[in-house]
Parts: C-alpha cells; structure tokens; sequence
C-alpha cells in the first residue's frame, strides 16, 4: 500500500474506497463519486482537514497582531516555531482523526503569528531600496518550502513504510529553523525603539547597516514613525473605515481576495488530486506536482528581479493575462476530453502533457504576480495611521478565503467539473482590470506620499472628496519602492 492510500485508508476511508476501490459504500452526499472522476475526492471531513490550518491561522494572526506590538516581532516569530514544532509532531504521530485535524490547528497557528512578524521584520530590517525584493524573498521561501515538500511526498510514496509520517513530520524541520533564527537575531529597531529601549535599538541598526554607516537620519526617521504610530493610536483602530481611507481599505482588502480568487491555493493543495484526477497514477500525480513547484520557484525569482525595475502593475496585468488564457484553456481541453459520457475516460499521453503545460504557465504567471505582490501591496499602500490594523486585516481576510477555497475546492470541483477553471478565469479577468484601471503603480513612491498618490488617481480623487490623509503628510521621505525601514515602524 501506497504511503497516500495508507494515510486515507486510516483517516479518510470512504475516499480510500472511490479512489484505490473497496467494498464500502459510497457515502450519499457525493452519489456519483464512484463514477465521476471529478469527485473522487469530494470529501468534507478531508477538505476540513486542509483548509482548519487557514481558519485557524486566520483567528491568530489578530492574537499575533497583539504580541508583535507588545512583545516584539523577535518573541512572536519565536512563538511560531514551537507551534508548528507542535503541530509537525501531533499530525506525524496522529493516531485518530481528531489529533490529525488539531495538529493542523496548531500549525495554522503558527502560520497566523509567522504571516504577522516575519515580513515586519524583513521590513524593518531590510535597506528601504531593496525592501521591494526582499520582502518577496519571503514569498520565494514559501515557494521552495513547497518544492522541498513535493519531492518529500514523492519521495517516501511507495518506498517507506508509514511515508505518510515522514512527509508530515518534515514540517518539524523549517519549524526548528525558524525557532532558532528567531532565538539568535535581535529583535528589530522599530520595534525595540516604540517598546521604550532607545540604546537597544541605535545599537542594533548600527550591527545591522555596518560600522562606517551613519545612522542618524534613518534613526530619527524611526522616531519620527514611531511617534506618529503613537498619535495614530489614538484616532482609533477603525479609522481606515473612514471615507478619507476608502481606497487603502479597498486595496487591503482586495489584494487577498483577489489572490485567492486566482484559485492557486486550491490548485496547490489538490495538485495530485486534481493529477489523479485526469487519470494519471499516484506516484505520477506527485512527480507531476514537483515540476508544477519547480516552476513556482523560478517564476517567483522572475518577480524578485522585476518588482523594483518593472513595477507592480506590469507584473500584476501581464500575470493576470497569461493566467486567465490558461485557466479558459484548462476548462476548454477538459470540457472537449470529458464531455458526453466521457467521465471515466483516462487522459492520453499527449493530453497529459499538455494539461500539465497549461498548469505550470498559469502557476508561473501566479508566481510573478498576485503569488508576491498579494503580501507586498498591503504594506506599503497605506499612510501610517491606519497600516496597524490595516496589515492585520488583510492577513485576516487572506486566511479567511484560503480557508474558504480550501474547504470549498473539492465540492466545486465535483459541481463544476471543468467549469470550475472557468469560473477562476473569469475572477482572474476581474482582478486583471481592477490592477489596470484602479490601482495606481506604488514603485519609487515614498511611504508619506501614498496619500497623495491616492488622491491624484482618476476615479479615487472622487472617492475620497480631497480629504487629506491625517498624520502622513508630515513624515519624512523614504524613498524605495514601499515602505522603508522606518516608516514601517508604524506597522505594528
């Protein structure tokens, strides 16, 4: 037995049984499920299992949002490594379900505290002129944390008794990492500067910028973005509810819906399912995936290079563009392969290659646009006094459609059947001229001028009624594609 028909002959049994054949009865929520390839997997208990890691993690990042400010972004990356230690160890060892599906909980956790403090700290850290790329080496580190776990899982398929165990303990390892980096780097000089110790942090941004660098300037920038947080306090946490915010809360808002939307996270997640699917073998599905996350990786060094010369909305159009093409092209080939009375037809060689052609071009295209720049957007679009609260929402609402694609993809799948990639071009067309005709390009803009740019653009000058933008017009230049070092003080 396979290690994947092991681990749902042992948590997931009815899916055990459409997939790998027994003699159970199919449950009667999916009727058609041992007949139609769409919904071999159409399972809620399993999408559960997936998607609680998002929801979750969307419930901690507002806990996380709390710790980042008072205890820094250092204890609070901290925290996050021993949540996921936790989490790796009680998924590895689930004996039952219901251990499975906390463990997961746990490590959603984590995800919710590490979304939250890592790219602060790569914010706060980071040289303003390099902030850009550097923020998306994060999201490149997703991305070959992915590819690492791609080839785990085809790795251990077939050849290790109880795979299934090793590929889920494996999370263990980027948990030890992650824990003991954030044990060994200083917390950062924004944040060790609004948590009252001056010295603490001259001396940290000295170690970091070298010795011959004269921090002044960038240290009374600090200051300044750390008293404005301070004022900002005060106007309330809803003040990007006002109308004046209008365009910021559209933009936080709208960066991970859209991302979402792009139905990448379930394409991701169910990338051998969806494989199997279209008739290939299990241990062709993950071979299959690991080319998909190889892809993923480069085009994301792709975006690495471009976001600081090209800008964001380039990327953004050209990506939106190239992805939908593929996903109508997904639904097109399927919807001629599957249709009248095909549903048990397995795919050609030929149309195999080719299905997997269309996904990785749509994946490259996620990768240099709405995969980066989904993080990157809501940081530095917004003035200081509402990027607090306002990071913290748009990581919430991220982890709350995640967790919503992820619960939904399977049921969809088996609804839809090759409609369901028409349906996630058709959002793609959508976010593709909202990025052409309402969002303005952020590239080169300092952090105090957002504001500004906001009001100058053709239809949010309208929205916005020429109403200032409160504490930002008095900051300082930061220069850089986003916000630099210290006006992300702010952001905690």
């Amino acid at each position: 037995m396979t290690a994947n028909a092991e681990f749902l002959a042992k948590f997931f049994p009815s899916v055990y049984c459409r997939v790998f054949d027994c003699s159970k009865p199919v449950p009667e929520d999916f009727p058609n499920a041992d007949t139609n390839p769409y919904c071999k997997y159409a399972d809620h208990l399993l999408q559960l299992f997936t998607s609680s890691l998002f929801l979750a993690g969307m419930v901690s990042s507002i806990v996380a949002g709390f710790v980042t400010r008072r205890a820094g972004r250092r204890t609070t990356m901290a925290l996050a490594g021993v949540m996921f230690c936790i989490g790796a160890a009680l998924t590895a060892g689930a004996v039952h379900v219901g251990m499975l599906v906390f463990g997961r909980v746990l490590l959603g956790c984590g995800v919710g505290f590490a979304n939250q403090a890592v790219p602060l700290y790569l914010s706060e850290m980071a040289p303003t002129h390099l902030r850009g790329a550097l923020n998306i080496m994060f999201q490149l580190a997703t991305t070959l944390g992915i590819l690492v776990a791609q080839l785990v899982n085809w790795a251990v398929l077939g050849k290790v008794k109880h795979g299934w165990r090793l590929s889920l303990a494996g999370a263990g390892v980027p948990a030890l990492i992650l824990l003991g980096g954030a044990l060994c780097l200083p917390d950062t000089p924004a944040s060790l500067l609004a948590r009252g110790h001056p010295e603490e942090a001259r001396r940290v941004l000295q170690r970091v910028r070298g010795a011959g660098y004269d921090i002044g300037p960038e240290m009374e920038d600090i200051s300044d973005a750390a008293a404005a947080t301070k004022a900002a306090e005060a106007v309330g946490r809803g003040a990007i509810f006002r109308r004046q915010y209008r365009p910021e809360l559209v933009a936080v808002v709208a960066a991970p819906v859209f991302q979402q939307l792009t139905g990448i996270n379930s394409i991701m997640f169910y990338a051998p399912v969806l494989f199997g699917t279209l008739g290939s073998s299990q241990a062709s599905a993950l071979l299959q995936t690991v080319v998909v996350g190889v892809v993923n990786v480069l085009a994301t060094l792709i975006a690495v290079f471009l976001v600081d010369r090209a800008g964001r909305r380039p990327l953004l159009i050209t990506g939106g563009i190239v992805m939908a093409a593929a996903q109508f092209t997904m639904g097109g080939l399927l919807g001629v392969l599957f249709s009248g009375g095909k549903d048990g037809v397995v795919l050609s060689s030929k149309a195999a290659v080719g299905t997997i052609f269309v996904v990785c071009v749509y994946i490259a295209a996620f990768a240099w646009s709405w995969g980066p720049l989904g993080w990157l957007l809501p940081s530095e679009v917004q003035p200081m006094e509402t990027r607090s609260f306002g990071m913290a929402l748009s990581v919430c609402v991220n982890l709350l459609f995640t967790f919503i694609m992820g619960q939904a993809f399977l049921s969809m799948l088996c609804g839809l059947k090759w409609g369901i990639f028409v349906f996630f071009g058709a959002c793609v067309v959508v976010m593709t001229l909202y990025s052409w005709l309402l969002l303005p390009e952020t590239k080169g803009v300092p952090i105090e001028e957002m504001g500004a740019l906001w009001r100058r653009h053709w239809f949010w000058r309208r929205v916005v009624g020429g109403r200032g933008h409160g504490g930002m017009e008095h900051g300082k230049g930061g220069g850089g594609g986003g916000a630099g070092p210290a006006a992300a003080a702010g952001a905690k």
